[in-house]
């Protein structure tokens, strides 16, 4: 397959197209474009290059493959991708994206910004087969700034970075959990969050939090595909609002992340009416749908009884059932969950034990996870179960210190990260640490904890790479039933055909 140059010019202000009639001298002139990420595009074949620029000049993404470059120098035969440009809101100066196509699979690409005259320094990244099996890698909220030191914040986010993609190399994809940053519009926040050269290399699924709104930094740094910005994604003032609904699809993944923010004057519906849009449109080719979102409905710390989510743990559940959702992934609450399969807002199978490692979906069955901080920035303790403040929410009756949907709560105040493989006949859930007590860990350095390490503080700090909690989440089909018998799991099931002549595998209990 032929690299695609994609064609896209965005008008600046009165400038009549891409370029705005900028001379070359100015062009030559202009510092090299900065800020650069590396984003998902609609799907494996894209990539989308996110940038600050401080002119409109005829910016573009040269793109090359890795083994073609020589002494530093790409070939004659490289391809530009001309960039959208806008006026940046933030700081001055513009914000700019191209989205790269036609990549082709296995191969290791290079890539610069600049403007002919100019150019970023390069960056390199490798796809990978575009069918089969892949990881990906889940990252709740760094939420730089928010211990009140920035650069002990980047310094453990950049470590987050390195020691997951250290361990997990061939993973494909960095799936934000929103906050992003402390503050909004704070660019010294947004330079640490962007500090380490891995989110040049490996694409940034970006979701906004509620840290995230309030200005237009979120959209001006992340340019996502497929995305709905239309006024229900929003909380009602568009002027200030970043973000909006998206989707993208990766090999047999149907991606769909939501802005979460927006929830009041009948929102939530907006959402739903866009996830079922979505899967109706694109789901029957993906084995798999995963939904991102920032706050965490199945909360187990500080914002378990927000009322906020209260209201989506209404709204939600059930229609994701309906719609046939596999994994839910949030954040927010900066502590780790793990749910029980959910369906319709109940526990899908009583039985189902605390922290149990093999589990099967059934029909209409979902996960729900929660990140903890992936920065050290800031932790939340884990809380009691309080009917006074919400009846819904109560205690699990297998282990009444948890919240009746949570398999699993965690918090030890050291960052962790999530890991997610996707098989075909099976989904497997990690939670990994990333870090310890020890610095970098900025909350604890600073004190805003009391404690760090499990069971409280109580047991030692376990080393790096250790594992949580881990799970192996096998499907409703015959795939997972297979996989499952495979591994030992004890179900019952009976098979039923349906009148279109269809076999239908029920299960009925696992032990």
């Amino acid at each position: 397959m032929k690299l695609i140059k994609w064609a896209a010019v965005a008008a600046i202000g009165a400038s009549a197209a891409f370029g705005g009639g900028l001379g070359t001298a100015q062009a030559a002139d202009a510092p090299a474009p900065t800020r650069i990420i590396l984003g998902v595009g609609s799907s494996e074949a894209q990539r989308v290059v996110s940038w600050y620029a401080t002119t409109d000049a005829a910016q573009v993404v040269e793109l090359a493959e890795t083994a073609k470059i020589v002494k530093g120098k790409f070939p004659a035969n490289s391809t530009s991708f001309p960039a959208t440009v806008a006026a940046n809101t933030v700081n001055g100066g513009f914000n700019g994206h191209a989205t790269l196509d036609g990549l082709r699979q296995n191969t290791s690409y290079t890539y610069h910004v600049g403007n002919g005259a100019s150019w970023s320094p390069a960056y390199t990244f490798k796809t990978h087969a575009f069918n089969g099996a892949f990881d990906f890698l889940f990252f709740g909220d760094p939420q730089i700034g928010s211990s009140g030191d920035v650069a002990r914040d980047g310094a453990g986010w950049a470590d987050t970075l390195n020691v997951a993609l250290t361990a997990n190399p061939s993973a494909e994809l960095l799936v934000s959990g929103g906050d992003q940053v402390e503050s909004a519009n704070n660019e010294p926040q947004w330079d640490a969050f962007l500090g380490s050269d891995k989110l040049r290399q490996y694409p940034w699924a970006a979701t906004i939090g509620n840290h995230d709104v309030g200005g237009k930094a979120y959209e001006q740094h992340f340019w996502t595909p497929n995305t709905d910005r239309s006024a229900p994604f929003y909380r009602g003032d568009a002027k200030s609002e970043s973000g909006g609904d998206y989707w993208y699809k990766y090999k047999d993944v149907l991606f769909i992340d939501l802005n979460s923010n927006a929830y009041a004057n009948n929102a939530d519906a907006a959402h739903i009416d866009y996830v079922s849009k979505v899967i109706q449109a694109q789901g029957a080719s993906a084995k798999y749908t995963v939904l991102v979102y920032h706050h965490s409905i199945y909360s187990p710390a500080d914002h378990a009884n927000d009322t906020d989510n209260q209201l989506r743990r209404l709204d939600f559940p059930t229609a994701f059932s309906n719609l046939g959702v596999d994994l839910v992934l949030q954040g927010h609450d900066h502590s780790y969950s793990r749910s029980y399969v959910i369906k319709n807002g109940k526990k899908a199978n009583p039985a189902e034990q605390p922290g149990a490692t093999k589990v099967e979906q059934g029909p209409g069955g979902v996960i729900y996870v929660t990140a903890n901080s992936a920065s050290g920035s800031k932790y939340y303790d884990l809380t009691a179960p309080d009917t006074t403040k919400d009846p819904n929410y109560g205690p699990d009756p297998l282990n009444p210190k948890n919240h009746w949907a949570n398999s699993v709560e965690n918090q030890e105040h050291v960052r962790t990260y999530v890991k997610v493989d996707v098989r075909e006949d099976k989904l497997t859930v990690e939670e990994i640490r990333s870090g310890t007590c020890a610095a970098p860990n900025a909350a604890v350095e600073l004190g805003r904890v009391a404690w760090c390490g499990p069971n409280s503080g109580a047991s030692p700090a376990q080393p790096v790479g250790s594992v949580i909690d881990r799970v192996r989440y096998y499907p409703y089909n015959d795939r997972g039933v297979r996989a499952a018998a495979a591994d030992g799991v004890n179900w019952t099931e009976s098979k039923t055909t349906t009148q279109d002549g269809q076999e239908k595998v029920t299960l009925t209990s696992v032990s």
